[in-house]
């Protein structure tokens, strides 16, 4: 008990890690789907490579949804939709039509003809002229409306379930009586009445001589006929919905029955559309079957694969990442955003709401890429599609596609950052999508004829959606404290206020940042890193010297030198202390962690050998500690910190050169590197030796340009 015990303690760390990926593990298989898994593989238009397949049991045959669709459309062409038409509505709009004209024609009598009302009750010859034109007006004007009524007034049509459907033919219910009619033509909308309504009281009302319908033309025209031409014949949905759910439920969705025992398909023989259906039918079949009869054993079949997965990646981030295994957030952040994704998927596949390629899985290795590396992203991402890949339909075609389509996004990320990057990353990967379905769709059926071209529109969607990464990108550097190129691009301008800081108090000391900046940006160029970080990085490494600017000699002038009143320790003390000062002053002003790496490891642990050694010349048989002398490291941890050590110790010791030519600058360079990888400063920073020559040759080539040295021909 007790050896267990020490076991857990002195493995305390690992085994936590070891216990997150577990239950990372549980969390996906409850969310990925409950169907088993088909054993076999295959595609439309290649050779069976398995041994003969009988089947296991009886089965139906599923017809493709295709061609349901086409049987669907088909069917709903000639469905009606059902119409109820109202007997009392027509009659109460024309009664109101009938009230409101009465008082509306004797308030224009009075208020607009000026005609007093003693006139028109009192005397008898105006009273009888107005009164017979008012009846005969309304007499008219009513008998049409009842025929415009009679022949019915229908609200707009409504769409088909699915917005593509159109219907030539609707049916109306009329007294228990149903009967067609087309949908132009002989039924009247409020718009249509009110135009055939309008046009009978201006052209179409009867002129009598002897009456003074001229006076009257106005009101005629202007009434508001609309308020009373409103619908009588409604939309039923609930009739209009069975009918049509009838239709559609009568659709077959098989096309025969296999029976237990009878052969599918041989070894060797084509897959042809066909047997394909006859394969999925099966397919379909067995993993729900499965799902059912041997859940438990399918979920712990479940967790054996996503596990070895999860583990696999563990095993990655040990081996070659172990800086993200060192922090919590980062580990937490790529484990749920491979979560979230296998989330996405799992509903899709579900639900069936939309296609499984209208996802945008290439998201996925964006954002890693975007803070993390290239290669972290693209192990991460293929694990990732693997998982979803064994439980999507068509496995094989959903990784390949979305393996290449990650890869190009990956790609196409240069570290170069401009804001329309993304967009083009989303039009290279509807493009990859494209080419690789069209490729994959002359294989299996060996034409364009049954290219499916729904396909395509997914693609483009997909790539659109890719353009989330932006929000995305802000979301998760916020939440999660990461770096993106836009941030280093804006910590790199040189107004920054603590830039500005330091270019007022050590003047030196930021154009020393600047050189630095420029010499570990084109070597990280050439050996494939992130220049944006790396001159970020650069141009704060040193700000903690703004403390004490004069006691570093590219601050000094004048030959004054305040370390000639100090002893050597005292002296070191100083310029070893900037170190600590600028991870202080970097995390004051809320700089990001990778930019306050650069400041801690920018020295590693090496010494200040200047007065090291001076102090070794002074006090020969005194007995020192080195590690007075010496930086408190860390050592560079990364490619990009390896390339600013390089830069900041090759540029500072450069300016103390005498002779300046190719030869002294070429020396220098070597001397400088050769030297930290002796003290083994690199160990950490996962960089080769033929990228460290790489490194040498771009420094000696900026130096010699930046001295303008010549070359020395002989006499």
């Amino acid at each position: 008990m007790s050896r267990i015990l020490k076991f857990i303690r002195n493995n305390r760390r690992d085994l936590f890690i070891f216990l997150i990926f577990f239950v990372v593990s549980l969390v996906v298989v409850y969310i990925l789907p409950r169907e088993g898994r088909f054993r076999y593989e295959y595609q439309k238009g290649s050779i069976w490579k398995h041994d003969p397949l009988l089947a296991p049991f009886s089965f139906p045959v599923y017809r493709a949804q295709e061609e349901i669709n086409r049987e669907r459309d088909s069917v709903l062409r000639h469905f009606k939709p059902v119409y109820n038409y109202d007997t009392g509505a027509a009659q109460k709009y024309i009664n109101e039509f009938g009230a409101d004209f009465s008082r509306l024609w004797l308030d224009y009598s009075m208020n607009t003809l000026n005609i007093p009302s003693a006139e028109i009750y009192h005397s008898d010859r105006q009273y009888e002229s107005n009164r017979r034109l008012e009846v005969l007006y309304l007499t008219s004007l009513t008998a049409f409306m009842e025929e415009i009524f009679d022949q019915g007034i229908v609200d707009v049509m409504p769409d088909g379930s699915d917005g593509n459907e159109t219907y030539d033919r609707i049916t109306v219910v009329r007294n228990n009586v149903a009967e067609d009619y087309p949908v132009n033509g002989s039924l009247y909308t409020p718009k249509s009445a009110f135009e055939k309504m309008s046009g009978y009281s201006r052209d179409s009302l009867p002129k009598l001589n002897n009456l003074p319908s001229g006076r009257y033309d106005a009101f005629i025209r202007s009434f508001p006929y609309n308020n009373y031409l409103s619908a009588n014949i409604f939309y039923d949905a609930e009739t209009s919905s069975a009918l049509r759910n009838d239709l559609i439920n009568g659709i077959s969705l098989t096309r025969g029955l296999i029976q237990e025992g009878q052969g599918i398909i041989s070894r060797g023989e084509l897959i042809t559309p066909e047997k394909y259906l006859i394969l999925e039918s099966l397919r379909k079949e067995y993993e729900e079957n499965i799902g059912l009869l041997a859940g438990n054993l399918v979920l712990i079949g479940k967790f054996i694969l996503v596990f070895a997965s999860f583990f696999v990646i563990l095993l990655f981030l040990r081996n070659f990442r172990e800086q993200v295994l060192d922090s919590y957030l980062r580990l937490s952040f790529i484990l749920l955003t491979m979560i979230l994704v296998i989330l996405i998927a799992s509903a899709t596949i579900s639900f069936r709401l939309v296609s499984i390629y209208i996802i945008p899985f290439a998201i996925l290795p964006i954002l890693l890429k975007t803070f993390f590396d290239a290669r972290l992203a693209l192990f991460v991402h293929i694990i990732t599609v693997l998982l979803i890949g064994f439980f999507v339909p068509n496995g094989f075609e959903f990784v390949f596609l979305n393996v290449i389509a990650g890869m190009i996004a990956i790609i196409s990320l240069t570290n170069e950052y401009r804001r329309s990057k993304i967009v083009v990353t989303g039009a290279l990967v509807i493009m990859a999508y494209s080419i690789i379905y069209l490729g994959i769709s002359i294989v299996q059926e060996g034409s364009l004829v049954q290219l499916e071209w729904q396909y395509f529109r997914w693609f483009g969607i997909n790539g659109i959606l890719i353009l989330i990464s932006y929000p995305l990108i802000y979301i998760f550097e916020k939440s999660f404290g990461f770096t993106s190129d836009a941030t280093l691009m804006e910590l790199s301008d040189s107004n920054q206020p603590l830039l500005r800081q330091l270019a007022e108090l050590a003047p030196g000391t930021f154009q020393h940042s600047l050189q630095v900046a420029n010499l570990a940006e084109n070597a990280i160029f050439k050996i494939g890193g992130n220049p944006l970080l790396v001159r970020a990085g650069a141009l704060y490494h040193d700000i903690g010297k703004m403390d004490n600017p004069r006691y570093f000699i590219e601050n000094q002038s004048g030959g004054d030198n305040p370390h000639n009143d100090l002893e050597f320790e005292e002296s070191a003390k100083f310029i070893i202390g900037h170190v600590q000062k600028g991870v202080i002053l970097a995390r004051k002003n809320k700089l990001p962690e990778v930019i306050v790496d650069f400041i801690r490891t920018h020295h590693g642990t090496s010494t200040v050998q200047y007065f090291y050694k001076s102090f070794l010349k002074k006090y020969p048989e005194a007995e020192v500690d080195i590690n007075r002398f010496s930086y408190p490291g860390p050592k560079p941890m990364s490619k990009e910190t390896a390339v600013v050590m390089m830069a900041d110790s090759v540029e500072a010791a450069s300016r103390s050169l005498e002779n300046i030519n190719e030869e002294a600058i070429d020396k220098l360079v070597e001397s400088i590197i050769s030297n930290q990888m002796r003290e083994r400063q690199y160990d950490g920073a996962q960089i080769t030796f033929k990228e460290i020559a790489t490194i040498r040759e771009v420094f000696r080539q900026r130096l010699r340009n930046i001295y303008h040295a010549r070359i020395t021909y002989p006499e």
